[in-house]
């Protein structure tokens, strides 16, 4: 009986160790101190970066951002739409489009996954993409980005191997 309580007491010390690391350590509040233009936020296998930039410009664009593989040389583009009447993001990531005048054929070739970007905080409450200026959001959700980019260009040798989340974390902010 000895033996069980003790190995238990062993299993869980480690366990402690790491909410103590966290309590003392706790990780960085970035969202608070960083604006969206400049959030960098990465997935749970540190396999994806998405890079925010401020836009610098007016355009029916609200947001962009540079999409990599890590490990590669692969970025492809990203941007966010917003309509006038409404505040959700509708995002798309585009790989390798073809330069001036495109048709809609040639933008659904290079669009490597299209759809709502929502964006979350810690506690998991679901809102609209934050805009240029706003405190950047904790997370981001972009609901079939995996699936999608298994199905893009940007998958096979010497380019995306591993399926990113749906869910990216905010890692940073450019500064």
């Amino acid at each position: 009986m000895t033996m069980r309580t003790e190995s238990a007491m062993a299993r869980r010390t480690p366990l402690c160790g790491a909410i103590l690391a966290f309590i003392v350590n706790p990780l960085p509040a970035y969202s608070a101190e960083c604006v969206q233009e400049k959030a960098v936020y990465g997935d749970m296998d540190n396999a994806y970066e998405l890079r925010f930039e401020p836009m610098g410009s007016e355009s029916s664009v609200s947001n962009k951002f540079k999409f990599s593989v890590r490990n590669t040389a692969i970025i492809a583009e990203g941007i966010v739409m917003r309509g006038e009447d409404q505040p959700s993001a509708d995002g798309r990531i585009m790989f390798e489009c073809p330069e001036g005048d495109v048709t809609g054929a040639d933008l659904r070739a290079c669009t490597v996954w299209q759809g709502m970007i929502y964006a979350s905080d810690l506690k998991g409450h679901i809102r609209a993409l934050p805009a240029e200026g706003e405190s950047a959001a904790d997370r981001l959700f972009l609901p079939a980005l995996g699936p999608s980019i298994q199905k893009s260009s940007l998958w096979g040798k010497g380019k995306a191997t591993v399926a990113p989340w749906d869910v990216l974390s905010l890692k940073g902010c450019n500064q």
